[in-house]
Order: C-alpha cells, then structure tokens, then sequence
C-alpha cells in the first residue's frame, strides 16, 4: 500500500510518501516535499492547489492520504488557510483521505516502535509530521 502522509502547516501542505511491502516500509523518492497556496489567494489558485495535489498522488499511486489532525482552538490551533487546504484535499473524489487525531498517531508510534531512528530516513525535519502521520495511518488500519 502507497500512503501519502500531509501535515498543513501555513500555507503548505508537507508531505511525505510510504510504501508498504511484505512487512517492511520504504520510502520513495518525490519530485516536492510540499505544496503550497499563495497567502493571498483565490477560488483559482485553490483549484490549482487541488489539481496539483491530485496530479502528484495520481503520478506516484497513491492509494491513501492521511492528514494530521490540528486543534480547533488552543495554542496549537489550525489556521483558515489550512482548513482550506484540508478541505481541498478532502473533496478529491479519486482519493481515500482520512484526517488522523493527533492522539491516535501518538498511540499507534507507542505500540509500533520503529526500526530505526526518523534521523536515518533521509527526510527533512521539517516532514517529520507528515512521516509519522503516514506511519499511524497504516499501522491503524
């Protein structure tokens, strides 16, 4: 199975892809790590955003998109262009899209302990987030 994980953070959807085979994960390569909404934007750059997204997943097979859950209100909460761009993603009717509770990543890395350390991956920090949103969506399956 191919999961894309997606974590919104501003105005940018990170992303991170998986690859599960005969029990064991692997990463493929990616032409972006993120794709983005212009701050100041309108119905077409999300449409644009949308038919960007949908290419990537379609290029690369994608079978599922796991998207971080973030806060309604708090310290952490999300902001409006990010509820936008999960909202985008979500109406593509040619993808499964699960949005996944913070609590339930952190339970299914606890229970599922990886092999090696997010350092050895060869991602960026910064997808971190999304890696292990992919990670959970597949061990909660």
């Amino acid at each position: 199975m191919k999961i894309c994980g997606v974590e919104l953070s501003a105005n940018n959807a990170v992303i991170c892809l998986l690859q599960f085979e005969q029990q064991t994960f692997n990463l493929p390569d990616c032409r972006v790590r993120k794709v983005s909404l212009p701050k100041v934007h309108s119905s077409s750059d999300l449409q644009h955003f949308q038919k960007t997204f949908t290419k990537l997943m379609s290029d690369y097979g994608i079978e599922k998109v796991a998207i971080k859950e973030r806060p309604l209100k708090g310290k952490f909460a999300g902001g409006a262009i990010g509820f936008k761009l999960e909202a985008t993603i979500q109406l593509i009717d040619t993808l499964d899209v699960a949005v996944i509770p913070q609590k339930d990543i952190k339970l299914a890395l606890s229970k599922n302990r990886l092999a090696i350390s997010f350092a050895d991956t060869g991602l960026k920090v910064f997808q971190e987030a999304a890696f292990n949103v992919a990670y959970a969506a597949h061990v909660l399956e």
